[in-house]
């Protein structure tokens, strides 16, 4: 029987029959060699990853091999691939995996708050559309909110949890194949480690980092944590038995201190017409006098609610370990039990000074349109009560990955082999601090005056009429403790088999159970006594440090403007929380339990949130693979796969009862309990593909590629039951539902590419893909309400104190007026002396109040729209010299964009941008130098900020990075890898630049180490 011939093989037949007889017969043994590698290979690897062709068999030593491997493996395989090796990961100055990927073209990434990758977006379908494998396997993933009870939804593997040290091979399936699993719309990424029967020989290194995060020294003394951390890394691979035992123990441990420094808008911007008369617009014209609004818009506008400075310390420690056993009782025959563990453990220090614009506005300047901003907001406080506020917080949480595989590879005979695969993966994201995965504890200050915020420099400017604090006058106001868990469980069974019809000819078919079980719960216990608790004198003893704002954002244009609000008091949490404590017993006869309990996490998820889906799926799928040994050697690969899912939803949710209006601006809700509600859905799809490749050319070769595939719906977008919002305002209150019953995205995928490898080592390439997604999740809205849950807003008591306070009525003067007229009528309370500027207080529902409507969201499938773009690749080796150069550039346009001129929820998509890179080396036997650039362009984050469905952009961001390792003799490298040399920062805005979201610095990271091989 003739040897599978590989498109390489093909190429050298097709020249051969050019040649002489003895450069034929030379060309004859170079494909007899070739063949048999191939088909060596063959045999060696167990087939659970739908990689065509395995990366552990090229034996990789420097930079110019490892990116030779990647050439090979983007050259040789059908479709669209794209791959790093180990070395080569090595090599890049990357902190994880995500770091690594974003050198593909196609490729960007996501950015924690610390500056460090952790997710990705593959040709602007964002990082929830991107299937992620471990060896061929779909891994769990378990991601929580912060600031709301319960998980974030997403489907979005986290790399930073992984450690590169262990990955033997990255592979990026950027074209859909009948065997790949779905739910990769953008790409399917495989991360393979180390098989010790493959490394034919004893691997045994040991590697050694020191670690300086230069956003450790931006934050405050207190905050700041050791100034070097470690790093430490090791591998042991070895054969025994005649090579068929194999072992492979790996692991990585690291610790990071590091900081984020952010100002931010936590409200959001709220957008208006010139005709509404909503909380937060901007006053009408005055008949007579000076107007505040200077460039009163005509046209759409938005409005800030508020201003934010947070510093936050940032402790990881992350551990990775990696075990694998192998026995091949035969050459035909091999087994492999493996199991792989990470924990990644987050402990946080925050500090915030916030501002809290009441909307009665001062001196307003305004930009033009098309959505006008504010350049100057002034928050008017005519008592001289503004409400600043400092924020401390501590708070911390541990997520861990476990995963167990068992693989058999079985080579029945010449033409038929076996693969069965299954695994069972679990991972978990829990509180790591008594007082919960986030904590904040804020001291309010009333006697600031006036706030005036500018927004005319990347860094917004918080300006107040004094330049200090008086501590004597700080009091606890509002506390949060939130309590979240999300854990996740991956049961998963493959089988494959791959049957040779003749050397041309290969069909492939198998089939696989898959069983997610998610489970998302939290617990919010949010306080608002906007009031105060106890009185002032109580927090006399709280530690504050005096800081200077403008120190923490040296990076950002606008830092040392001589506007900005520049001295505030930093409060430690814990003396901050002794101090609450105390207060709470004393003024409201707690006992020391009762008030440990008010300013604690509940670990008691029972009376909260609690969201559990069930997602079991099946498929089978049928390939065949052909060769054309013609003229024009080609290759065909036609395939078709049927998946079919089933979704149950079940979810526990707080009952509402009661509403209080405490403060001008909020409306709290009461908890009456929990209520039990399950969904379910299901849907299934056949899904063809075809993949075509021609070598037209000696060093040419073109792809053609169109196949189908699904993306699958974010958790809490499954979701059953309806949650209520535990604050409302005038405007009404806020809920969020799922739905089990919606069905996936669909893309329908074309790619087309030509690929030139017009000398050793050095090609270029330019590829076209066009994707049209249908079934599009976008966000409707509706209006709920709750039997009995009734409003104060709209009821007799505030509409006789809206007659009373003219023809704009203000929350504060409604309020003063309940007070001063029915202060001990049914339902009012007042807390204060009714003479009092601002009387405190509350005013609950009535039962002849208006119910209070909700605005609940709901996730909906829309018609959908188009992703196309182009991706341009070079590589360029100068000779022997030991330089080389490459980049890629990726350009993408969707029309699911977002109009920034319309209020409508829209199905815009997120994570659509350019990118570029470029990367420059030298090498030699004893100096390798690596220096990379990366740039991502402008992109839609979110659709939703704090005030509403308003979108959230990222600006465009580049990063500079470089390594240089030195080394000494045949065993010892010594190695430096510089992060962010160019110290960018990353800035958020929303409708408008002039809206900022978010600008947050982080800082430079080096690491310097050395790495032993035995």
């Amino acid at each position: 029987m003739k040897h599978p011939q590989t498109s390489k093989a093909r190429r050298v037949s097709w020249q051969a029959r050019q040649l002489k007889p003895v450069a034929w017969a030379s060309s004859l043994a170079l494909l007899t060699g070739a063949a048999a590698v191939h088909a060596q290979a063959q045999q060696a690897g167990p087939a659970a990853a739908p990689a065509p062709q395995s990366l552990e068999t090229v034996v990789v030593t420097g930079i110019r091999k490892s990116l030779d491997s990647a050439v090979n493996l983007k050259r040789e395989s059908r479709g669209l691939v794209d791959g790093i090796v180990a070395e080569d990961i090595g090599k890049f100055p990357d902190t994880n995996l995500a770091e690594s990927m974003q050198r593909i073209a196609g490729v960007s990434i996501d950015r924690a708050a610390s500056g460090e990758g952790s997710k990705v977006t593959v040709r602007g379908v964002g990082p929830d559309f991107n299937m992620v494998l471990l060896n061929g396997r779909q891994m769990p993933t378990s991601t929580i909110n912060q600031l709301n009870a319960g998980a974030s939804g997403s489907r979005a593997f986290d790399f930073s949890n992984l450690s590169s040290d262990s990955i033997s091979a990255l592979e990026v399936y950027k074209t859909g194949r009948a065997e790949s699993p779905t739910g990769g719309i953008g790409a399917t990424i495989n991360v393979k480690t180390a098989r010790p029967l493959d490394l034919r020989e004893r691997v045994a290194s040991i590697g050694v980092k020191a670690n300086f995060d230069g956003s450790n020294s931006r934050l405050p003394e207190s905050f700041k944590g050791s100034s070097v951390t470690p790093e430490v890394s090791g591998i042991y691979s070895d054969t025994f038995a005649d090579r068929t035992i194999g072992i492979a123990i790996s692991g990585s441990y690291s610790k990071r201190d590091s900081g984020s420094n952010m100002a931010y808008t936590q409200g959001g911007w709220r957008t208006f017409n010139p005709s509404q008369t909503d909380w937060g617009t901007i006053p009408a014209k005055p008949a007579t006098g000076t107007d505040p609004i200077t460039n009163r818009p005509t046209g759409l506008y938005s409005t800030s609610v508020d201003m934010r400075y947070s510093l936050t310390a940032i402790e990881r420690e992350r551990f990775n370990g990696q075990m694998t056993l192998q026995f091949a009782p035969s050459k035909d025959l091999r087994f492999t039990l493996d199991y792989t563990m990470a924990t990644n453990t987050l402990s946080k220090k925050n500090a915030e000074l916030s501002s809290w614009f009441n909307f009665s506005f001062g001196p307003t300047t305004f930009t033009s349109g098309p959505v006008a901003s504010p350049l100057v907001q002034t928050a008017l406080w005519p008592n001289g009560d503004h409400d600043l506020a400092i924020n401390s917080g501590a708070y911390g949480e541990k997520s861990k990955l476990g995963s167990t595989g068992f693989n058999t590879a079985w080579k029945v005979s010449n033409a038929l082999s076996i693969d069965l695969d299954a695994h069972h993966s679990t991972s978990s994201t829990k509180p790591n601090s008594p007082y919960g995965t986030y904590s904040t504890m804020d001291l309010g200050l009333f006697n600031q005056g006036n706030a005036i915020a500018y927004y005319d420099q990347k860094l917004p400017i918080l300006s107040l009429p004094t330049t200090t604090m008086d501590a004597s006058k700080l009091q606890l106001t509002g506390s949060q403790f939130v309590n979240n868990m999300a854990e996740q469980t991956v049961d998963q069974f493959q089988t494959r088999g791959t049957y040779r019809l003749d050397a041309d000819n290969k069909l492939l078919a198998g089939l696989g159970f898959t069983k997610v079980k998610n489970r998302a719960a939290g617990y919010n216990n949010q306080n608002n006594d906007w009031g105060g608790v106890g009185v002032k004198k109580d927090y006399a003893n709280v530690k504050l440090y005096t800081e200077n704002l403008g120190g923490f954002f040296s990076q950002i244009p606008g830092h040392n403007d001589p506007r900005l609000f520049q001295n505030f008091y930093l409060a430690d949490f814990n003396s901050l929380h002794a101090a609450a404590i105390q207060s709470i017993m004393a003024s409201r006869g707690l006992t020391q339990a009762q008030a440990q309990a008010y300013f604690s996490a509940s670990p008691d998820y029972t009376s909260g949130n609690d969201w559990r889906t069930t997602e079991k799926s099946s498929s089978f799928f049928g390939q065949w693979d052909h060769a054309f040994d013609t003229a024009i050697p080609m290759n065909v690969s036609v395939g078709l796969r049927y998946e079919s899912t089933k979704v149950d939803s079940s979810s526990q949710v707080v009952a509402r009862s009661g509403s209080s209006w405490g403060t001008q601006n909020e409306v709290n809700l009461g908890n009456a309990g929990t209520t039990f509600g399950s969904k379910s859905g299901k849907y299934s799809y056949w899904l063809p593909s075809i993949d075509w490749d021609a070598d037209v050319a000696d060093n040419v070769k073109l792809r053609a590629s169109y196949g189908e595939n699904i993306g699958r719906p974010g958790w809490d977008q499954l979701q059953g039951g309806v949650n209520f919002n535990s604050v409302a305002n005038a405007g009404g209150g806020t809920g969020s539902t799922g739905d089990p019953a919606l069905k996936p995205l669909q893309s329908k995928n074309l790619d087309l590419s030509a690929e030139w490898y017009y000398a050793k080592s050095s090609y270029a390439a330019i590829g076209a893909f066009y994707k049209k997604v249908s079934n599009f999740i976008g966000t409707s809205t509706t209006t709920m309400t709750v039997p009995g849950l009734t409003t104060p807003i709209g009821g007799a008591y505030w509409k006789a104190g809206a007659a009373a306070c003219g023809a704009n009525p203000q929350p504060l003067c409604i309020r003063n007026y309940i007070f001063r007229n029915y202060s001990g009528q049914p339902g009012v309370t007042a807390t204060s002396a009714l003479t009092d500027a601002e009387v405190l207080g509350t005013i609950t529902g009535q039962p002849t109040d208006p119910l209070l409507n909700f605005t609940v969201t709901k996730p909906s499938n829309e018609a959908g729209d188009n992703i196309k773009g182009l991706e341009l690749n070079f590589q360029h080796m100068f000779g022997n010299s030991g330089f080389g150069i490459s980049g890629n550039y990726t350009w993408v346009k969707t029309g699911l964009k977002y109009d920034n001129t319309s209020l409508d929820v829209q199905s815009a998509l997120p994570g659509v941008s350019n990118s570029a890179n470029l990367v420059g080396f030298y090498e030699d036997n004893t100096w390798s130098v690596r220096g990379a650039y990366n740039w991502r362009g402008e992109f839609l984050a979110q659709k939703f900020d704090g005030a509403g469905n308003n979108p959230v952009y990222t600006e465009a961001y580049g990063q500079m990075d470089m390594s240089i390792g030195y080394k000494l003799g045949k065993s010892l490298t010594i190695q430096a890898d510089l992060l962010n040399l160019n110290d960018g920062y990353i800035r958020q805005h929303g409708r408008a630049k002039e809206q900022l979201i978010s600008a947050i610095q982080t800082g430079r990271r080096y690491l310097i180490g050395a790495r032993y091989r035995f």
